[in-house]
């Protein structure tokens, strides 16, 4: 009997399965440790008062002149747009600190960028914006928590509403907040974290950080080449308490032609924590494997540069002397017609590298990729279901495609497409794009259930 999952099930699995900073640091919750009781990953302003903050008995105190720590560590990359925050602190009597979420690294002063959530006592009385204000946007006039008394700040940001919770305590829902005057740079981004001290005679105890990423971050698109293992991908991946997705490149000109070969590089994933992604390559894959085999992997992707032009010819177009591009109109027109051909005829999962072009026209992209020929690709691949990869390799699609894509329903995945080791996993054209456009977790391609998956519904075509 095949177990149908929703969304947001799929989505926990890849979470809890690969949302790991360090083994043991991630709960059955999903929640992920930032703090290990160490100065790992975490920095001070070294600009000023370095000395204000101390390790002691899996603490971090705060105590001395001003200064921030901030969370500079692998997790996430250190970037968290969508999230839930939870803090253990204490405040000892007279003292003022907070929590920043949405900040960067400076090196003196307060932060400019993000915003503060006060940790604030009755007994300070220098400040009337108590404990759990989202500092002077929401303020909290009422003093919930008594000196010495350890308590949990919950900061939830999702799109651009932010709740604090003071333990169970709802304080501030806040669903759109603005910037105070003077503070420009404290608007809803995406950041790092960071802690406050804040005046010698304050002395606040931070503990127990951790955080659940709203926003899962994958990497579908995968090679252990270069020097690569898949055990090396899969340590990257732990590290960043990120997904990730090994490709077997499988298609003519490749060690993969067959389904005994299929077969024997399936054995190799096996105990590893990794996606097993089929990269089809070419147009002849179709001819090559059997559904079965094929159904085996949790996903499928191709892209359309490798095709058979008007003339014959067997072209890839990375590869400048396979390229004859002649009238750059009549290029397109017959590249565009190939990539629908593609998103419509073979039982895929992602659409991968995806508009590229040869060097040749590389520069003229935003000139010959028109609006009419973008539509033709986005709807196809609505219409499929085929996710659209946000390659961070070749910084494709654009974002013009991007959005237009995203008004048409369609689904996106993150691709490194790593060349080698040296660029494993960076991923920072993917996340920019889903920054700038908004994405959310319902936005992001999922793989299918046995059962659901493109060749399973569609075949091979005939």
């Amino acid at each position: 009997m095949t177990t149908k999952m929703s969304l947001g099930m799929w989505i926990g699995v890849v979470m809890l399965t690969f949302a790991a900073a360090a083994q043991g640091q991630t709960d059955d919750q999903g929640w992920i440790s930032l703090f290990d009781g160490t100065s790992n990953g975490w920095k001070p302003a070294e600009g000023e008062n370095a000395s204000t903050f101390t390790i002691k008995d899996g603490e971090i105190i705060a105590h001395g002149p001003r200064c921030h720590l901030f969370y500079v560590g692998p997790v996430h990359y250190g970037d968290f747009r969508d999230f839930e925050l939870k803090i253990d602190a204490m405040a000892e009597p007279n003292s003022n600190g907070g929590v920043y979420f949405h900040t960067q690294y400076q090196d003196r002063n307060w932060p400019d960028k993000g915003f503060e959530v006060q940790v604030c006592n009755a007994s300070y009385k220098r400040d009337f914006r108590k404990t759990g204000s989202l500092y002077r946007v929401l303020d909290v006039n009422e003093a919930l928590i008594e000196d010495n008394e350890w308590f949990t700040l919950h900061v939830i940001v999702q799109g651009r509403r932010v709740v604090v919770n003071v333990n169970d305590k709802k304080v501030v829902d806040c669903p759109d907040p603005k910037p105070a005057a003077g503070m420009p740079g404290r608007i809803i981004d995406s950041g790092t974290f960071a802690l406050q001290g804040h005046d010698p005679r304050s002395t606040v105890h931070y503990k127990n950080i951790r955080v659940k990423p709203l926003f899962p971050i994958v990497d579908y698109h995968l090679h252990a080449k270069g020097g690569l293992s898949v055990d090396d991908i899969a340590r990257f991946a732990n590290l960043h308490a990120i997904g990730a997705g090994v490709a077997i490149n499988c298609g003519v000109g490749f060690p993969t032609t067959n389904d005994q070969a299929l077969q024997q590089a399936l054995t190799s994933f096996q105990g590893k924590p990794v996606f097993k992604a089929m990269q089809a390559e070419g147009r002849e894959w179709v001819k090559m494997f059997s559904p079965e085999m094929i159904a085996k992997f949790d996903y499928v992707f191709t892209d359309s540069m490798t095709f058979t032009d008007q003339r014959g010819k067997r072209t890839r177009l990375w590869i400048p002397s396979e390229v004859e591009v002649g009238d750059k109109q009549a290029f397109m027109e017959m590249l565009v017609e190939k990539t629908v051909g593609i998103l419509n005829n073979e039982p895929i999962d992602i659409y991968v590298n995806p508009t590229f072009l040869p060097d040749v026209i590389a520069k003229e992209y935003d000139t010959l990729w028109t609006d009419a020929r973008m539509d033709r690709v986005i709807e196809a691949a609505v219409k499929n279901g085929v996710a659209i990869e946000v390659n961070a390799r070749y910084k494709l699609p654009s974002e013009k495609l991007l959005r237009k894509a995203k008004a048409a329903g369609a689904k996106f995945s993150f691709g490194t497409n790593n060349g080698s080791k040296d660029d494993l996993g960076d991923l920072a054209y993917s996340r920019l794009m889903a920054k700038r456009l908004g994405l959310t977790a319902a936005d992001m391609f999922v793989p299918k259930p046995d059962g659901q998956k493109p060749i399973q519904r569609k075949g091979l075509p005939r």
